[in-house]
């Protein structure tokens, strides 16, 4: 090895070389870093000095005199992209742009290394990378995920070297740069850049292998452990890109955690000059301690070194962990001999305001939220993320689902089959993705495509028609080549349309469940379709119609906005394509999915989706723009949804105790069921000091219905004991004086304000079905609604024959109905009688007739007297169902 003296010097006049300010910084902390390092691979940080600019589709920037002297200086990670916003409207400061984006800067190499091999290392560039080493092009890489290297020995001189950087994240159609490179679609937005690290490495020319498709060169299994020996099969791939035949030794070390080595072995190896082998080599662990997920995830270290003599050439370290699984059919998955159920979430790598350019830190920040609420499992949506993610898997006991980017569709035409080089290209990313991760005990299913189907169903149902997609041959040749490139993992895909009875079950798709080993499926009861309940029933029936395969619940959960609320989650449908998405109805599908979960022991895994907010620019939904509102925490990673708490509760041990509805401050009414989550058996509640009574928890919610709020500010305060420790948590309302009127959006799942009035969700009904006004499919506009300067009144509306129990102070008011024809072919003869507190109110209100016309609104109004602190209001249906859009209580 180089003195510590001498190398520093090297580095330190190697960057005098280098004008720029930020090479000189650079190259001193390089030689500090690399003075100070045993590895015998040195790696030179790339991270600082970068130039970007987006355009330029020629090759002009490349040349190593090209002046971008006014480009933006920037260091990677980076994106030039930022989407999503917690706004209606698209923030001014977004960027959405997609094509082409350079990036250059200058490196020395120090002459120390002369002699070396130098690889460039990027973990990850989206989508398309073209680099260029003193303007001439070293190479492509076609994928926005997976790490890549090249050899850049022969295209680096002594002194200054300019790099430049092509990133190309432009969007998938017909005719584009990135049309067969996968993704194709998706629900999230590929943002650009390099958006992962950049390094260089220095080797000598015999060396553990840096050209097998990004992967680390060693390969590790456990193909047979017992209580007392497990026995280690090790591959590793050695390159010798010499002139001369090297005769050398590898020599692989296993260390337990303490760092004792616990195995041994040495393998004599001869390599001819220009030539790649595998050595496989077999070790025997005594006592094995097991990697047994959340519960004890124990890892061991390999430590692969190459040898020449007695002096370390090359050196590479993998975790291991040492377990055996299966998932079986009827009882899920069966880690090291125990059935181990699996709860847990998906995860998209993006960060508002920083994209995908994430630092180790955030990372793991990110895994300490799915920790915090009692996850045992990530699945990792849609691609490959990053190795930081990965080790901090392995380090927590996660059982990870790693996937390939086969997202959406095969083709851009989503109805077309798939053009040979997209096929091409998901081979690739896929081997990219399971050798690069090949040694993470983490990971236990590799993931061979998400909703491929989905495409060609979602465009027929914007367009009123369409063929199905045909992914289901690339789907099976990316399985075959999943269980060749490792055999110890079984594969698995994510299945979004069989039997769901929606519109993404096109007529003629075929099913593509059985091509995996292990079959899941994203289904979303309660939102996109079905009852809140439907989960359950729908498992069922594909358990009993595969029965041999182990089924997963690959998806399910529900838009969550922060700003949006609903007195009562039943009281209308959701806008699960639009606006609005209370809060407190992610909450109540989350509770009724979990239920279903829970109750069936077959089910090897499930994953809500999604653990946090996340960008896409398909969605307008919710109380955001360009924003998935699915996660438990806000996309800036600053706010915990209530949600978030009720899989805390239900998770973990931890004491939990937390009440719903503190971001719905200003109250509607003047009245509320107040809800908690909490792990103890019992919670008592206090409003503004009074107590309000003690209640248990069943499934871990603690209800208090109807509970009276004072006008103007109220202080919820709720408590409980949990191992002899008292717990609490409060919040603070405040609630409207009822003396100044009611009013009820009907049909309505969330509240608003309207005419400088607030009304709340519909709420204090029985009976009637509500809806809201729709076009020919759910992703459609509303008709438009005449007649009236509050249109969103009208939009939702309860149907049938109901009542409502209004909670309303005793005295005199004027009650005014609002309702509308919303169906053409009962305008003519629809009719209903409202009754008030039993007696007649309105003996016969025809909506059509009285706004002459469908879409119209309509009003009626009466006076009625309440007493006993409550107004009883009956629609009863006359000729036709009734119908009404709103009720509005003032005092008169």
């Amino acid at each position: 090895m180089v003195k510590r003296s001498a190398l520093a010097s090297a580095l330190l006049c190697s960057a005098m070389a280098l004008l720029a300010p930020q090479a000189w910084a650079q190259a001193r902390a390089t030689a500090a870093s690399i003075a100070t390092s045993s590895d015998p691979r040195a790696v030179l940080d790339l991270s600082q000095g970068w130039r970007f600019h987006f355009g330029d589709a020629d090759d002009a920037p490349a040349a190593p005199g090209f002046d971008d002297a006014a480009w933006q200086p920037v260091a990677v990670p980076h994106t030039w992209n930022k989407v999503g916003t917690y706004a209606l409207a698209r923030a001014a400061d977004a960027d959405m742009r997609q094509g082409k984006g350079w990036y250059r800067r200058s490196f020395a190499v120090p002459p120390a290394l002369n002699g070396r091999r130098l690889f460039l290392e990027f973990d990850g560039v989206s989508k398309i990378a073209d680099i260029w080493v003193n303007g001439r092009h070293v190479g492509s890489h076609a994928g926005a995920f997976g790490r890549f290297r090249f050899d850049v020995t022969a295209f680096v001189k002594p002194g200054a070297n300019s790099l430049a950087v092509r990133a190309d994240n432009s969007a998938s159609a017909p005719g584009s740069s990135t049309e067969q490179v996968i993704p194709l679609g998706g629900d999230f937005f590929v943002q650009g850049g390099i958006y992962r690290g950049v390094r260089l490495l220095a080797v000598d020319s015999a060396h553990i292998d840096l050209g097998d498709h990004g992967g680390p060169g060693v390969y590790l299994q456990t193909p047979r452990i017992s209580a007392d020996s497990a026995e280690v099969a090790a591959k590793t791939l050695l390159r010798n890109l010499g002139s001369r035949r090297r005769t050398l030794t590898l020599v692989t070390t296993i260390e337990d955690a303490g760092g004792k080595a616990v195995a041994i072995d040495r393998a004599p190896v001869s390599l001819v000059a220009g030539q790649a082998s595998a050595v496989e080599r077999s070790l025997t662990v005594p006592k094995p301690h097991l990697w047994q997920g959340r519960a004890d995830p124990y890892l061991y270290r390999v430590v692969s070194e190459l040898r020449e003599g007695t002096r370390v050439i090359d050196r590479q370290v993998q975790p291991l962990g040492i377990r055996s699984f299966a998932f079986d059919p009827n009882r899920g998955l069966v880690l090291n001999g125990k059935v181990t159920p699996l709860h847990g979430v998906s995860r998209h790598q993006d960060v508002q305001g920083k994209g995908w350019a994430l630092t180790p830190e955030e990372h793991a920040r990110d895994m300490a939220f799915a920790l915090e609420i009692g996850a045992n499992t990530i699945r990792h949506a849609h691609y490959q993320h990053a190795q930081e993610w990965s080790d901090a898997a392995d380090k927590a006991g996660m059982v990870v689902w790693a996937e390939l980017p086969f997202v959406h569709e095969a083709n851009v035409a989503p109805s077309e089959a798939p053009a040979a080089a997209t096929i091409t290209n998901a081979e690739e990313q896929l081997r990219e993705l399971i050798r690069q991760n090949y040694n993470h005990p983490s990971i236990l299913l590799w993931s061979v495509g998400n909703e491929v189907d989905i495409g060609a169903a979602i465009d027929a149902a914007r367009k009123g028609g369409g063929g199905p997609a045909q992914s289901g041959a690339m789907l099976k040749q990316l399985d075959t080549l999943a269980r060749s490139e490792d055999p110890s993992r079984p594969t698995v895909y994510a299945d979004c349309c069989e039997d769901t009875s929606s519109i993404l079950s096109l007529q003629g798709a075929p099913s593509l469940n059985g091509i995996t080993q292990v079959m899941g499926v994203n289904r979303y009861f309660g939102w996109y379709y079905g009852a809140l309940d439907g989960v359950g029933p729908a498992l069922d029936a594909l358990h009993a119609k595969h029965p041999g395969l182990p089924v997963a619940l690959s998806e399910y959960g529900a838009g969550g906005a922060l700003t949006q609320h609903s007195d009562n989650p039943l009281g209308g449908p959701v806008a699960a394509y639009g606006r609005p998405q209370p809060e407190e109805y992610q909450s109540l599908v989350l509770e009724e999915n979990w239920k279903q979960i829970r109750a069936r022991p077959y089910l090897a895994a499930s994953w809500l989706w999604n653990l946090f907010d996340f960008a896409t620019t398909m969605r307008n939904e919710g109380d955001a723009t360009d924003i998935n509102t699915k996660g438990l925490v806000s996309y800036d990673r600053k706010t915990r949804k209530d949600a978030f708490y009720f899989l805390k509760a239900s998770w973990t041990d931890t004491p939990t105790l937390h009440l719903n509805g503190r971001r719905y401050v200003d109250r509607a009414y003047a009245v509320a069921d107040v809800r908690a989550y909490s792990n103890a058996d019992r919670v008592s509640l206090t409003v503004n000091g009074k107590p309000v009574g003690e209640v248990a928890c069943p499934d871990r919610i603690c209800a208090w219905p109807g509970v009276a709020l004072t006008p103007g500010p109220n202080h919820v305060v709720a408590t409980a004991t949990i191992g002899g420790k008292q717990i609490r948590d409060a919040l603070d309302w405040n609630a409207p004086d009822p003396r100044k009127g009611v009013f009820i959006d009907v049909g309505a799942i969330a509240g608003s304000t309207m005419g400088g009035d607030r009304y709340g969700s519909d709420n204090f009904f029985h009976g009637g079905t509500a809806k809201v006004l729709s076009g020919r499919n759910p992703m459609a506009p509303p008709p438009k609604v005449e007649g009236t300067d509050m249109p969103a009144l009208f939009g939702s509306y309860r149907e049938g024959a109901f009542t409502y129990d209004v909670p309303l102070p005793d005295g005199n008011w004027t009650v005014t109905i609002a309702s509308l024809e919303p169906d053409a072919a009962q305008g003519a003869n629809r009719s209903f009688a409202v009754l008030a507190n039993g007696q007649p109110a309105i003996a016969r209100f025809a909506p059509a007739q009285s706004a002459d016309g469908v879409h119209r609104a309509a009003l009626r109004s009466f006076p009625v007297q309440s007493s006993g602190g409550h107004l009883i209001l009956d629609f009863r249906p006359v000729d036709g169902e009734a119908v009404v859009a709103g009720i509005l209580i003032r005092p008169r």
